[in-house]
């Protein structure tokens, strides 16, 4: 794992139960504040630590929900578990962290 991958894991793992933060929020938290697609490949591509941490709460900054490496219906499972309210893969309501 690479430091900044750590650094994704640290700020992701942290993101409560039933919230959300857009991929720009966790690149600024890490210090990168543009490399938010950096945050979402690093997501995406660290199967050794991703199914430890909640990454499906992670999504774009125009509300959509974004990728995930289980399939949009995965995550879109997930947040609804979570009480966030999705309508045709937009958040129609979240908090964000």
């Amino acid at each position: 794992m690479t430091t900044f991958q750590r650094k994704v894991c640290e700020i992701v793992r942290k993101i409560p139960w039933g919230k959300v933060m857009t991929y720009g929020q966790v690149a600024r938290k890490i210090g990168y504040p543009k490399a938010w697609r950096a945050v979402g490949n690093a997501l995406n591509k660290s199967a050794s630590w991703r199914t430890k941490i909640p990454c499906h709460r992670v999504i774009k900054s125009n509300g959509r929900v974004g990728g995930y490496n289980q399939g949009m219906k995965k995550k879109i499972y997930l947040l609804k578990k979570e009480g966030i309210i999705i309508k045709d893969g937009k958040i129609t309501s979240r908090s964000t962290k």
